[in-house]
């Protein structure tokens, strides 16, 4: 239903783009637009791991500079099945968390210093789990793509008040410019945010599979929440587009559950959780969320990045 759901939200996308384009110019504006979505596509295909990872000031880590944190990334990598990713650090005390990358073969995780510091260690594996869902539901392509899109129609909208009233009537005139201005641009930002809330259901609980654990998440998810109102991330605040792909929505403002929010109540994803432990394939929980299992024991606080 997760995918369907979001095959219906991205078809919607592409509908709207295109509609704006035909606004503007007709058939050959839609056909040009969609050219022009082509190659912005394109060009984020290549490079917007690159990007993003540069706006926030991430280096990169192996098993030399990072071995604990290195160490636990390649385990659950080879129990989703997938390719060790790159991993990177963000010098950021808000503890959070971001997969990009075109595909499994090219993907990195990316964690802030606060995430490492303030969460044990089997917290740590939940979210790095549910990072690496995302990375083999190929959410970080299906977000950059989104994303480029509603950008594009934004651009398309403002471009298209140059065409309001022409002389030989085939724009959409003066007030139906105005309108598709603000109108366009809103519906492909609740569309992009539908998308996004989507997906993070289905990487909790992928997540919670390949970590063995639905309440190792659902208790890292609860700290992150709690710090995300409290201690500001401000590459974040700088280009709040980017919000969708953390973890948890890292900008201060963040609303509840509805057509607004980039991501899902924590609540109701703790609750999605939840429902998951004691269901065959996960092992029982103490009270507090912990249990033995291969990722060691019961660990305490993390003091350091590295353990």
């Amino acid at each position: 239903m997760n995918y369907f759901r979001t095959a219906i939200l991205l078809a919607g996308l592409t509908g709207l783009f295109m509609g704006v384009g035909y606004l503007i110019g007709g058939a050959s504006g839609a056909m040009i637009a969609l050219a022009v979505a082509a190659a912005t596509n394109i060009f984020a295909y290549w490079n917007s791991d690159r990007m993003v990872l540069s706006m926030y000031g991430a280096h990169e880590v192996d098993a030399g500079t990072a071995p604990d944190l290195h160490r636990l990334v390649a385990d659950l990598a080879a129990r989703a099945g997938l390719p060790m990713p790159r991993v990177f650090l963000m010098d950021n005390p808000q503890p959070n968390a971001f997969a990009t990358g075109r595909n499994p073969e090219n993907a990195a995780v990316a964690v802030t210093t606060g995430l490492v510091q303030s969460l044990r260690r089997e917290e740590l594996a939940g979210v790095i789990a549910h990072e690496l869902a995302h990375i083999k539901h190929h959410d970080t392509l299906l977000m950059t793509i989104t994303a480029t899109i509603a950008g594009a129609i934004s651009m398309l909208a403002q471009f298209g008040m140059f065409f309001g009233g022409n002389r030989d009537n085939n724009g959409p005139g003066i007030l139906g410019s105005l309108a598709m201005m603000i109108l366009a641009p809103l519906a492909a930002m609740l569309v992009q945010m539908a998308i996004s809330r989507t997906r993070e259901y289905a990487a909790d609980e992928m997540g919670a599979r390949i970590c063995g654990q639905p309440m190792w998440l659902a208790s890292a998810l609860a700290k992150i929440d709690s710090a995300a109102h409290q201690v500001p991330n401000m590459e974040a605040e700088r280009a709040p587009a980017t919000a969708h792909m953390f973890i948890i929505n890292p900008l201060s403002g963040r609303g509840m559950d509805n057509l607004f929010a980039t991501h899902p109540s924590t609540e109701n994803r703790i609750a999605a959780l939840q429902k998951l432990t004691g269901q065959s394939g996960f092992a029982p929980t103490a009270s507090d969320g912990r249990s033995s299992s291969a990722w060691g024991e019961q660990s305490p606080p993390r003091r350091g990045p590295w353990g």
